[in-house]
């Protein structure tokens, strides 16, 4: 699916819950949606292994006026996701409007003959067992508001997308993919939406150092004015979908 690009909307969250993962790094594209939903009025949960920089990510929003707090969670180990997503629902009983999965990684390995399977373990478990893990920890709490997912695919994982080296990241995003078809079918009569981006690189300082300045890049608030259409009601209809950016 690459539909055009969504219209901009007045769409107020007012101090609606929004939960995001893996926003601790600085200048990555969760630090853009954080702001684009923050900026329309959502409570923000940003949960992060590394719980200086999340407090960190999470200042800086409040410094802009934006309600966000930091949840330190290790995203592939059940128990502490489900410590902190029962924290989270205590705090805020009406439950979650959104839940966005930006956890995730990216690392050539090689021929799948020559990787490491290390490599390859630590690829589905930094992208697909942390979508996985997080969707179960919160599930209750996307019921309970009637909320939507969504996920981070890549462009690996469309036809001709996928290239030499990267068998392991392309597999576990097109787990991602797998995983999102699955939640909106089975999550659709309690409500809960679920979609998938699938960017090609998104222009951070990471990418253009490690790509040159002249790679095709999609901007990072093309992404975040992404997630924040699929987030709001107006598109109530769309679910299960793979959206193509780039």
């Amino acid at each position: 699916m690459t539909p055009p690009r969504p219209a901009r909307r007045d769409d107020r969250w007012d101090g609606r819950l929004a939960i995001l993962t893996g926003v601790a790094r600085r200048g990555q594209v969760g630090e853009a949606v954080a702001r684009a939903l923050g900026e329309r009025g959502a409570t923000l949960a940003l949960l992060d292994r590394d719980g200086t920089e999340a407090g960190a990510r999470a200042a800086e929003l409040r410094d802009a006026g934006i309600d966000a707090t930091a949840w330190p969670c290790d995203l592939t180990d059940h128990a502490s996701l489900g410590a902190v997503a029962a924290q989270v629902a205590a705090r805020h009983p009406a439950g979650a409007d959104a839940l966005v999965c930006l956890a995730g990684g990216f690392a050539a390995l090689g021929p799948v003959r020559e990787s490491i399977p290390e490599g390859w373990d630590r690829m589905l478990a930094i992208n697909l067992a942390t979508a996985y893990a997080t969707t179960r920890a919160f599930l209750p709490a996307l019921r309970t508001a009637r909320g939507s997912i969504i996920y981070f695919a890549s462009a690996a994982v469309m036809p001709g997308g996928t290239g030499e080296g990267i068998a392991a990241y392309a597999a576990a995003k097109a787990g991602v993919v797998a995983l999102m078809h699955a939640v909106a079918a089975e999550e659709r009569l309690n409500g809960v939406r679920a979609n998938a981006l699938a960017p090609t690189a998104i222009r951070t300082d990471t990418n253009v150092a490690a790509m040159g300045a002249t790679a095709t890049y999609v901007e990072r608030e093309t992404v975040a004015e992404w997630v924040t259409f699929l987030c709001s009601p107006v598109s109530g209809p769309v679910s299960g979908q793979l959206v193509q950016l780039g």
